[in-house]
């Protein structure tokens, strides 16, 4: 009996919602009528990027590098105005292990990186 009069005193106070969830409504919107994209969202049309042809300009100033609507791009120096280490920077890759000094941070850097590259490949072999 106390739990008869619980439930009325609930049922009295307290609106118990309509359930919508499951309406024809929420059916009809799932319908074929929707468009199916790929993975990756909207495929977008290729541009074709403008490509700089003439030689003297090519030679002369540094092509891409004007922003914005009005102006030119940046004219090149001569080599002179360049600092020197400019000349010196290493575009060829990272330096091999052998050619670094072993009492140097980048050496022992190299050593751990190698090391953890190679133990990472020995863990792949591993059969469980």
């Amino acid at each position: 009996m106390f739990k008869l009069l619980k439930l009325n005193t609930v049922r009295s106070c307290v609106q118990i919602p309509n359930n919508t969830y499951a309406s024809p409504s929420g059916i009809i919107s799932l319908g074929k009528s929707k468009k199916k994209l790929g993975k990756g969202g909207p495929v977008l049309e290729k541009s074709e990027m403008p490509v700089e042809t003439d030689a003297k300009k090519l030679v002369n100033f540094v092509c891409g590098s004007n922003i914005l609507k009005e102006g030119q791009d940046i004219e090149l120096k001569p080599d002179s105005e360049y600092p020197d280490w400019l000349w010196n920077l290493n575009i060829d890759g990272p330096v091999p292990l052998q050619e670094l000094d072993p009492n140097s941070k980048q050496y022992w850097l190299r050593v751990r990186t190698l090391s953890m590259r190679r133990n990472n490949l020995l863990n792949k072999l591993k059969r469980f």
